[in-house]
């Protein structure tokens, strides 16, 4: 399958990104640690490649632990600072202040020799849709300051963020690219819940999610939807009728209803009821980023 999603307000937030970039010292860039590769949008990275750069792993508890490990390795190497998180935890997401300190040290060095103490750090925080940039403002700041919901595009205007004297934040809109050049990229992306649902065929993408869970933990489709697992012949159509009627979706007449057992299944895995399962890892993306 091949997916594709640029709505039009995303035109007016980019050029809106362009103009507030001058007023900022740090990018925070929140990507899915999931799938930190496909989550991180290529035209942010050529607009912010001038500023200081701080990359968020975001619901690093949906991750597994060793894919997010070489992911932090990944960044580190190129130069950024970087936390993973589960960004509804403010305890978590302690390791943040250290982390912008330390991406801007440069600038603060440079504000103490000019005698100007105490300036604070403004950030904007960048990401695709449905990656979590609202959440982890409210959890910073202690307080739902920016808007949330669990579909892509709810933030649709920037605002100001001060959480106190040293850091203060600018959130934007979720944005992503014109064209997505790689079909894994979107399938992704999809996969993750930021591209709208309602553009999408959730049967095949559900099928696509079964292709990768029978490669790499057959034990939880066994064990959650009865779905047996034999090595090359698996047959994704035949396992989503498995898991519709494991979960008793059936339609008038006693046929299996697979697209509400393809949301069921694509809800499972977005909220980690799958386990935790990361997408893509950094030493099959070539040197990308």
């Amino acid at each position: 399958m091949n997916i594709q999603w640029y709505p039009g307000h995303m035109t007016r937030a980019k050029r809106a990104m362009q103009e507030d970039l001058k007023l900022v010292d740090l990018l925070i860039e929140v990507l899915d640690a999931r799938a930190p590769f496909s989550s991180r949008n290529p035209d942010i990275d050529q607009m912010g490649k001038n500023k200081a750069r701080l990359i968020l792993l975001n619901k690093a508890d949906l991750a597994d632990e060793a894919g997010s490990a070489a992911w932090e390795r990944y960044f580190k190497e190129k130069g950024y600072e970087v936390v993973r998180a589960d960004s509804r935890s403010r305890a978590q997401l302690k390791k943040v202040d250290a982390a912008v300190a330390a991406a801007c040290k440069e600038k603060i060095e440079r504000d103490r020799r000019r005698g100007i103490l105490n300036r604070p750090v403004r950030a904007m925080v960048v990401g695709i849709p449905n990656v979590g940039k609202s959440t982890f403002i409210n959890s910073i700041a202690g307080k739902a300051c920016a808007k949330t919901g669990n579909k892509p595009g709810v933030t649709r205007g920037n605002q100001w963020i001060r959480l106190n004297r040293t850091l203060e934040l600018l959130d934007t809109p979720g944005l992503l690219w014109p064209r997505f050049e790689d079909r894994q990229t979107g399938v992704h992306l999809a996969m993750l819940g930021s591209i709208n649902d309602q553009i999408l065929n959730r049967e095949e993408l559900a099928m696509e999610l079964l292709k990768i869970m029978a490669e790499r933990h057959p034990e939880v489709l066994e064990e959650r939807y009865g779905i047996a697992v034999d090595g090359e012949s698996f047959d994704p159509a035949a396992a989503l009728e498995t898991a519709a009627k494991a979960r008793s979706c059936l339609l008038k007449g006693g046929a299996y209803d697979t697209e509400k057992a393809a949301g069921l299944l694509l809800d499972d895995y977005r909220s980690g009821r799958m386990g935790r399962l990361t997408l893509e890892m950094p030493e099959r993306q070539g040197d990308e980023g």
